[in-house]
C-alpha cells in the first residue's frame, strides 16, 4: 500500500508518495492534467490511498485521482493544522504531512459529495451570484437618487414598491440632469437584464425541488418556500451523517463557543465554523415561521422574554433544524399544530 499527499493548487500540485514504513518513494510538483498524474504515478505498483485538503477546487484532484484509480480523502484543512501544525510552511513538506497524517489514519475527513449533489450546488450559488448582484445595482440606484433635488426624491419616496412593476414605470419616466439620466438608464437595463436571468435561475431550483424528496419533506415546513428547501436539502445532503440534531446545529454553525476551566463554563458567542449556507437558511426562515405557525410563534415568544429577541431568533433556527432532522429522518412532512378551542396544551416537535 502507498499512500499519498497531495498539496493542491489550480494549475499545479505537489504529491508525495510514502510507503508503508514511512519511507518517501516519489515527491514531485505535477500540473493538473490526466497525462501529468499518469506519468508521475508510473511504476509505482501498489495499491494507492491519497488525500487532499478540501479548497477552492479539491473535487477536480479527487476525481482525478479516482479515474486513475487512487482511492481518495478529503481533510479538514483547519483540523489538519490543528494536528500538524508547523513554522516553516512548503508545498513539499505540506503533502508530506497529509501522506504521513494517511499513513497514521489521522486524517480528520470532511463528508464527500457526489457528483449531483454538486452540480445543484453550483445552480444555487448561480442564483445567490445574480440576487447579490440584483441588490448591489438596486443600492445604486437608491444612492443615485439621493443625490438628486428634492422634488425627484419625494416623487421616488411616494412609490412603496421602488423595484417592483408601478416603481419600475416611475423610474423609467423621471428626468435626471446631466449623465446621470445615462447612468439611469444603464442601471434599469442591466436590473432587468438580471431579472431574467434570475427567472432562468428559478427554473433550475424548481427542478430540483420537483426531483429531491428531502426538499419536497422541507417544504412543508413554515418558512420554507421554494429556494430555501432546496438548498437546505443540498447542503445536508445526507441526514444520515449527522447522529443527532445537536450534530446538524454544530455543522450549521449554530452552536455557542465553549470554554472550560476547572469547574467554570463559559458560552460566547456564535462558533465561526459551519456552513454558511445552511446557517443563513435558517436563520431567514425564523421570521416568515413565526408569523405562520403558532406553535413556533409560541417557542419564539417564551424565549425571548427569557433571553432576549437574539438569542431567541438563534434558538429558533436550531429549533427549525431540529424539526428539519427529525422530517428527513422519519421521511414525513410537518404538521403544523392546529389549537383546539379551550385548549391550553400545544403540541412543540
Amino acid at each position: 500500500m502507498y499512500y499519498m499527499g497531495i498539496d493542491h493548487h489550480k494549475q499545479y500540485s505537489h504529491i508525495t508518495v510514502l510507503d508503508e514504513k514511512g519511507e518517501v518513494i516519489k515527491t514531485e510538483k505535477v500540473w493538473n492534467t490526466g497525462r501529468e498524474v499518469r506519468e508521475f504515478l508510473s511504476g509505482l505498483d501498489d495499491e494507492i490511498s491519497g488525500v487532499v485538503e478540501a479548497g477552492y477546487s479539491h473535487y477536480t484532484m479527487m476525481d482525478l485521482m479516482e479515474s486513475v484509480g487512487v482511492k481518495m480523502k478529503i481533510a479538514h484543512p483547519e483540523q489538519v493544522k490543528a494536528i500538524a501544525k508547523a513554522k516553516i510552511k512548503t508545498d513539499k513538506r505540506d503533502s508530506k504531512i497529509l501522506a504521513h497524517l494517511l499513513r497514521s489514519d489521522l486524517v480528520p475527513e470532511v463528508y464527500c459529495r457526489n457528483e449531483e449533489n454538486r452540480e445543484a450546488q453550483r445552480i444555487l450559488r448561480h442564483r445567490v451570484t445574480y440576487v447579490r448582484m440584483q441588490t448591489q445595482v438596486k443600492n445604486r440606484i437608491r444612492a443615485l437618487l439621493a443625490k438628486q433635488r428634492e422634488e425627484v426624491r419625494q416623487i421616488v419616496e411616494l412609490e412603496e414598491n421602488l423595484f417592483k412593476v408601478s416603481g419600475i414605470k416611475a423610474l423609467g419616466s423621471l428626468e435626471l440632469p446631466g449623465r446621470d439620466q445615462q447612468m439611469l438608464e444603464s442601471y434599469l437595463e442591466t436590473l432587468e437584464h438580471l431579472k431574467g436571468k434570475i427567472k432562468l435561475s428559478d427554473a433550475l431550483v424548481r427542478e430540483i425541488l420537483r426531483s429531491s424528496e428531502e426538499a419536497r419533506l422541507i417544504s412543508t415546513l413554515p418558512g420554507f418556500k421554494e429556494f430555501f428547501p432546496v438548498l437546505v436539502s443540498v447542503e445536508i445532503a445526507d441526514i444520515n451523517r449527522f447522529d443527532s440534531s445537536a450534530k446538524l446545529h454544530s455543522y450549521a454553525g449554530l452552536v455557542p463557543s465553549t470554554h472550560v476551566s476547572g469547574d467554570k463554563l463559559y458560552h460566547g458567542k456564535l462558533v465561526r465554523q459551519g456552513n454558511k449556507w445552511l446557517r443563513w437558511a435558517a436563520v431567514e426562515a425564523v421570521w416568515p415561521a413565526v408569523r405562520s405557525d403558532f406553535d413556533i410563534r409560541l417557542y419564539y415568544q417564551r424565549r425571548k422574554k427569557r433571553k432576549g429577541a437574539n438569542s431567541a431568533k438563534v434558538a429558533k433556527a436550531r429549533r427549525l433544524l431540529t424539526i428539519i432532522y427529525r422530517v428527513l429522518n422519519e421521511k414525513r412532512a410537518y404538521i403544523p399544530y392546529k389549537r383546539e378551542k379551550h385548549t391550553t396544551a400545544f403540541s412543540c416537535i
